[in-house]
């Protein structure tokens, strides 16, 4: 079967966060289906006990290792790497799919009078600091001799350029970091790991927990469903070189403008 990353010549050593749910999940039961993959890290602030993931370890046993972790803290970014390292020496594709848009007392911010300093604080922890804090974390086991990939999923309305309808302050501001962050990753890369790739993804709107109560306002055929959506995102991350480090690619494989 396809590597999951273009020019790798072992089995693949995968890491997926956000693996419990969503698109997450279905990356992991994907990659889990790639004979070319070794092994899977599943994270999620409760993987061990996911029935999602349980499943899918009955089928698969120690291809996949589950690791609990609170990505927005630092101890949580330490078990990352200590679960992984326990595992393998080596990792070829690091995909981040963990991120917030609403929860218990958190909502999308519709105007400036809503905004909070709390809110705020805790979305950006996981969308802007949370992924390039964990390649910081994982960079021992990233080596700079061998092909590798970073894929961390943004969004659409975290281009700064596209942005013509407003509201959504924190979840658009926290993508836009992230953005910036992983751009700036990427252009460091190129200097200490050629033979890498950093790149966001635009995963389209999906049917998830995070997107359902705003489903309504979704085109006809414009919805996909988790495995669709995991899919066209492994196809496109399959299909990197080096050179496309950098860049923000939407799921059809268009770049969207910063």
């Amino acid at each position: 079967m396809r590597t999951p990353v273009n020019g790798l010549d072992v089995p693949a050593q995968v890491l997926v966060t956000g693996a419990s749910s969503g698109i997450g999940l279905a990356m992991v039961e994907a990659l889990l289906g790639n004979a070319a993959v070794a092994r899977v890290c599943a994270v999620s602030r409760h993987a061990v006990a996911s029935p999602g993931l349980h499943a899918l370890a009955r089928v698969h046993g120690a291809r996949l290792h589950c690791i609990d972790a609170d990505l927005t803290t630092d101890a949580g970014i330490d078990a990352v790497a200590t679960g992984a390292r326990s595992v393998t020496d080596a990792l070829h594709l690091l995909v981040n799919c963990a991120g917030v848009l609403h929860g218990d007392a958190l909502h999308p911010e519709k105007s400036l009078a809503t905004l909070d300093r709390a809110a705020l604080q805790q979305v950006f922890a996981l969308n802007a600091f949370a992924p390039v804090l964990l390649v910081q974390a994982l960079l021992p086991l990233l080596d700079a001799r061998s092909r590798w990939v970073v894929a961390s999923l943004s969004a659409r309305v975290g281009s700064i350029g596209d942005n013509t309808l407003g509201g959504w302050y924190a979840y658009r501001a926290s993508k836009a970091a992230q953005n910036q962050f992983l751009r700036t990753l990427a252009i460091e890369l190129r200097r200490t790991h050629p033979l890498a790739t950093c790149v966001l993804l635009h995963p389209g709107t999906v049917d998830t927990p995070l997107s359902r109560p705003f489903q309504s306002r979704v085109p006809a055929g414009a919805l996909f469903t988790p495995a669709r959506a995991a899919g066209q995102l492994l196809d496109i991350i399959a299909g990197l070189q080096p050179r496309d480090s950098g860049r923000f690619i939407a799921w059809d494989g268009s770049d969207i403008a910063w």
